[in-house]
């Protein structure tokens, strides 16, 4: 009878830790390496709330901020060993995975206005450049917006000449990596995370980025000039462990693709605003003196800018890139 009670007893145990299992959440890790307040850092909170809604509470988003997790080098890795499920990596970071066509958005001067990137973005040469990565075990969701890029630098740079020999940071990619070689600068490949401290200490004099990065990661405190160039763009892809993500139930992944639908509009209306804003809040902060580039000088580094489409046709494709063009040339 003891022993009747006992298998009752454990059988009951069992249905409710196996109830208790089937009710916990799927858990999703959302790491990125910039700021909360940045666009990418508020549209990742957002997709989180969606989410966490849309799913009635079935899924829980759980986001990392600025590399609290893994630094830009080690996040992809993470990703496709299921460490974390969710990334938002800038587009230069698939070339050296393998998917160089994605270094097409790092030529320079490649889209002179939103409606020519959103033209490509969320075409068919998008959505082509998305389905590539799914043989490295990812799945692209989305594009996410940051906006075009400014210079800074301890020196003003208002010509192209003005660049030569100085240590500019960039993301690892072949195509800034030449972008820079054209100014006449040196290339230093950094961690986003440690750009703040290579620039304070002189390790790098100068980088790039669209002004909420600069803004957000307190850069112009340690860049005297800035140049309002708007000479490439930076943009991300919001990815999944696509094993993961594949293995999800369909009504789970069909809430969570609204969830990333509703947060993708939230983070292209925010992208615009906050660059002005981080514009506007370090110039009257005073530390650092902007000049945009008149139409002369923008023709200056046009013309030492755009040979780099030419020495890239290799590496990205001719095809490829002519396609980029004709976009912009609408």
């Amino acid at each position: 009878m003891k022993l009747k009670t006992i298998l009752v007893a454990l059988s009951a145990a069992a249905c409710l830790t196996t109830n208790a299992f089937a009710q916990a959440p799927i858990v999703i890790k959302f790491s990125h390496v910039v700021a909360t307040d940045t666009p990418k850092g508020q549209a990742a909170e957002r997709f989180k709330q969606l989410a966490e809604k849309a799913t009635n509470g079935r899924v829980k988003v759980e986001v990392y901020p600025n590399s609290q997790l893994y630094k830009d080098k080690e996040e992809l890795e993470a990703l496709q060993l299921g460490a974390v499920q969710m990334l938002a990596p800038s587009l230069a970071k698939f070339g050296p995975l393998g998917v160089k066509e994605f270094e097409v958005f790092d030529l320079p001067y490649a889209f002179p206005n939103k409606t020519a990137l959103y033209n490509v973005t969320e075409g068919p040469i998008g959505k082509g450049l998305l389905k590539k990565l799914e043989s490295k075990g990812i799945t692209g969701l989305a594009y996410w917006d940051n906006g075009f890029k400014i210079m800074s630098a301890n020196k003003p740079l208002k010509q192209p000449a003005d660049f030569k020999g100085l240590k500019m940071r960039i993301q690892s990619s072949k195509v800034l990596d030449a972008q820079m070689r054209a100014l006449g600068a040196n290339p230093q490949v950094l961690a986003f995370s440690e750009v703040y401290q290579a620039l304070q200490t002189g390790v790098v004099d100068g980088t790039e980025n669209p002004p909420s990065n600069m803004y957000t990661q307190k850069m112009h405190e340690v860049q005297k000039y800035a140049t309002v160039s708007n000479h490439g763009y930076l943009g991300y892809a919001v990815i999944v462990n696509k094993k993961f993500w594949d293995g999800l139930p369909a009504d789970i992944r069909t809430a969570l693709e609204g969830a990333m639908r509703e947060a993708t509009t939230y983070e292209k209306a925010i992208a615009q605003r906050d660059n002005d804003m981080a514009l506007d809040a370090m110039k009257k902060a005073g530390k650092t003196e902007f000049y945009t580039l008149s139409a002369q000088d923008q023709a200056a580094w046009r013309k030492a800018l755009l040979p780099v489409h030419k020495q890239m046709e290799s590496r990205i494709g001719a095809d490829l890139i002519n396609a980029i063009n004709k976009e912009g040339a609408k």
